[in-house]
C-alpha cells in the first residue's frame, strides 16, 4: 500500500484510495461506493463536502487565501473567535487563539497553564490521546505505537486510572490512585493542571464518571490547579450537544477544540478563562498558518448549522439507531463476539470479544475487512484495539445509516 515516497511508519487502516465523497458516502478510485462510519476520525460531523462549507471555502479562496494573523489580522479570525467564545457554554468571559490542529491546541494549552501558574507538572489519564507531537505524546495514556523508540519525552507528566462505567474503574479507585500519587511521587503544589477527555476517543469511547469530574473540580479549586478539557473528538455535537463537559457538571479552565470545528479544513482552537489566556507575554502565542482565512470561513459555515436543536436531533437519531441495533444483536445472540456498547450520545463504540469476554483484536481486524469488502468503512480504537468506533456524520441520511448498520450486522454474524 505504501508508495516509496510515503513513510512506512504511517499505518493505514484501509488499503483503498478515495476519490470523492458526499455526506456519509465516499467512492474510491475504482468507483466503488462505501458508507463512511469513520468521518475522517471525527472531523466530518457535518459530512463530506457539506454544501454550505464548500460554498464558503470557494468564496473565500477568491478573496484571501492567507494572512498571518499576528502580522496583519484578518476579519474572519476576529469573527470566528467572537462566534466560538459565544458558542462555549460557560459562565465566565472567554478568550482564545486558533491553531492548525488538535495537537497544536494541546501544546499551546501546556504553555498557557505553565505561564498562568508558574508550575510544570501535568496529570493525565490512562487511555488518553491528546496528539502525536513530542509533548502531547507524553500526555497520551498508551505507549504503543505512539511513544515507541521516541526516547525521553518532555515532562513532568503523570497518569491516573480513568474512572468510567466503561473501564470498570470506580471513583474511589481513581481517587485512591490520586492520593497515592501525591503521597509518593509528586507534591500537589507542583501541579499546573489536569488534562482529561470527557469521552476518550482513541481510548475506545469511554465516558468519564461525572461524580469523579465534580470531585476533581472541587479539589482543583481548593488547590489552585487548572483543568484542561479536551473536546477535540467529543465536541461540536458528537454527544448530542455542543460539548460533553456539561454532562460532567463542570466547567473547564481551558478547552481544546479541533476536528469538526471546520468541516474538514485543518483548524483547532484553545479557549479558556480570559485571564489565563493572557498569562504569557505578547508574542508567546501565535503561528504562521494558525487561523487561516479559508479554514475560518469553513468553520463559520459549520457553526452556523450547529444549533442546539439540530445537534440534539441529529445526535438522538443516531444514538437511538445504534443503541437499538446493539440491544437487538445482544438479545438475539447475533454473535458471541459482540461485547458492550461504550460511550454516550452518537459517540459510540462496540467491543469485539472472544469466548471468555476478553478483547479480540484479531476478530476486529477481520470485521474491518469484511465490512470494507461489503461497502462500510469502520475504525478501531481502545487500548487493545478491540473497540469499533462509530463516527458517521451527524447529518447522515436515515436510510444510509440503516444501510450501514445492516452491513455491520451481516459482518458481525459472519465473524
Amino acid at each position: 500500500m505504501h508508495p516509496e515516497s510515503i513513510s512506512s511508519s504511517i499505518a493505514i487502516v484501509h488499503p483503498i484510495t478515495l476519490s470523492h465523497g458526499l455526506n456519509a458516502e465516499v467512492w474510491d478510485t475504482t468507483g466503488k461506493r462505501y458508507i463512511d462510519f469513520i468521518g475522517g476520525i471525527g472531523v466530518l460531523n457535518l459530512g463530506h463536502c457539506n454544501p454550505a462549507v464548500v460554498a464558503a471555502i470557494q468564496d473565500q479562496a477568491a478573496r484571501l487565501t492567507h494572512s498571518a494573523f499576528n502580522a496583519a489580522p484578518h476579519q474572519l479570525y476576529l469573527t470566528l473567535m467572537e462566534r466560538l467564545t459565544a458558542f462555549v457554554p460557560v459562565s465566565y468571559p472567554v478568550a482564545g487563539m486558533l491553531t492548525n490542529s488538535g495537537a497544536e491546541a494541546a501544546e499551546n494549552a501546556l504553555k498557557i497553564v505553565r505561564g498562568a501558574t508558574g508550575k510544570r507538572a501535568v496529570i493525565a489519564f490512562d487511555g488518553a490521546f491528546h496528539g502525536r507531537t513530542l509533548a502531547t505524546l507524553n500526555l497520551n495514556g498508551k505507549v504503543a505505537p505512539y511513544k515507541q523508540r521516541v526516547g525521553e519525552l518532555p515532562g513532568p507528566v503523570y497518569h491516573l486510572p480513568y474512572p468510567s462505567a466503561d473501564t470498570g474503574v470506580t471513583c474511589a479507585q481513581a481517587w485512591a490512585a490520586l492520593e497515592r500519587l501525591f503521597s509518593v511521587e509528586l507534591a500537589v503544589e507542583d501541579v499546573a493542571a489536569f488534562i482529561l477527555e470527557p469521552v476518550q476517543g482513541e481510548g475506545g469511547f469511554l465516558a468519564l464518571d461525572p461524580a469523579f469530574a465534580q470531585a476533581l473540580r472541587r479539589f482543583c479549586d481548593d488547590q489552585g490547579i487548572l483543568i484542561i478539557v479536551d473536546e477535540i473528538q467529543s465536541g461540536f455535537g458528537r454527544t448530542g450537544q455542543r460539548f460533553d463537559f456539561p454532562r460532567l457538571g463542570i466547567e473547564p479552565d481551558v478547552l481544546l477544540l479541533a476536528k469538526s470545528i471546520a468541516g474538514g479544513m485543518p483548524l483547532g482552537a484553545v479557549l479558556g478563562r480570559r485571564t489565563l489566556l493572557g498569562a504569557l507575554p505578547k508574542g508567546g502565542l501565535g503561528g504562521t498558518y494558525s487561523g487561516n482565512p479559508i479554514a475560518c470561513a469553513a468553520a463559520l459555515a459549520s457553526l452556523a448549522q450547529m444549533s442546539d436543536e439540530h445537534l440534539a436531533t441529529w445526535g438522538e437519531r443516531q444514538a437511538q439507531a445504534i443503541a437499538t441495533r446493539h440491544e437487538r444483536w445482544i438479545s438475539t445472540g447475533l454473535t458471541p463476539a459482540l461485547g458492550r456498547l461504550t460511550g454516550v450520545g452518537a459517540m459510540r463504540g462496540m467491543e469485539i470479544v472472544d469466548a471468555e469476554g476478553q478483547p479480540a483484536p484479531a476478530q476486529l481486524t477481520r470485521l474491518l475487512t469484511l465490512a470494507r469488502e461489503r461497502g462500510l468503512l469502520l475504525m478501531p480504537s481502545g487500548k487493545a484495539r478491540h473497540i469499533v468506533r462509530l463516527l458517521a456524520p451527524l447529518t447522515i441520511e436515515p436510510g444510509v445509516l440503516e444501510e450501514g448498520l445492516d452491513i455491520l450486522e451481516q459482518c458481525l454474524a459472519d465473524l
